[in-house]
């Protein structure tokens, strides 16, 4: 059965139910693990802010810790374009108020990391750890300042797109969430940009990750948790 619930909510709903999460935030954390992985990079999720802790997490793992996303150009960030210039080996600390948090709630569930670049690689591995059990599409959304949830369709999108491929039965919010693919795909690019996610990345100056976010079917890489880093395997 293939089941999708939003957020950490999801995550407590799902947990003794499901094989496999996968994690799906498209803008921007998804898209970076994905990019960084692809390069053969190591990606440490960690909860965004404290910036010493996450320095101190890092060097613990022999990691580089990410800067902030309003960095300057030339450091690796949450920013997917920063992750290009990553070396296989390369270990990054990434803080994300979304994506880290959500990958490090699974608790002993495996996680896999999900996004349009990505999304038929995902659903091949999550079907294979899966097997015969449950497999857990949770769109991550993003927060209102009061820290309560709120749904961003890029992540519904982009979970229905792995549903879809996933090709298997499925809860009646995993359906609506293949809808919402099936009828985005033809105008995916004018939805995402301009959707609140995108709109607010795009007026910060980051065009490029939301480009980057769009490209569909481009990686072969499926991103897994394993000792608290996103590898390849």
């Amino acid at each position: 059965m293939i089941r999708c619930e939003w957020g950490r909510e999801g995550i407590e709903a799902l947990r003794s139910q499901v094989s496999v999460f996968v994690i799906v935030d498209v803008l921007s954390f998804s898209t970076a693990v994905d990019i960084a992985v692809g390069r053969g990079a190591s990606i440490y999720p960690f909860p965004l802010g404290d910036h010493a802790a996450a320095k101190a997490a890092a060097e613990k793992v022999g990691a580089m810790a990410a800067a902030p996303k309003r960095a300057a150009g030339g450091q690796f960030s949450l920013s997917p374009a920063s992750l290009r210039d990553l070396n296989p080996g390369d270990r990054l600390l990434l803080p994300s108020p979304n994506g880290s948090r959500l990958s490090l709630a699974c608790g002993d569930t495996p996680v896999l990391a999900g996004c349009l670049r990505n999304a038929k690689a995902v659903a091949a591995r999550a079907r294979a750890l899966a097997g015969q059990g449950d497999i857990g599409l949770i769109p991550a959304g993003e927060r209102w300042p009061g820290d309560t949830l709120r749904p961003a369709i890029e992540d519904l999108i982009g979970a229905g797109a792995i549903i879809e491929a996933l090709e298997g039965e499925m809860t009646a919010e995993a359906r609506v969430a293949r809808d919402a693919w099936r009828s985005a795909a033809p105008d995916l690019e004018a939805l995402i940009r301009d959707c609140r996610s995108g709109r607010e990345l795009i007026e910060r100056g980051f065009a490029i990750d939301v480009d980057l976010a769009l490209e569909r079917g481009v990686s072969a890489a499926a991103p897994m948790l394993r000792d608290g880093a996103y590898v390849t395997v």
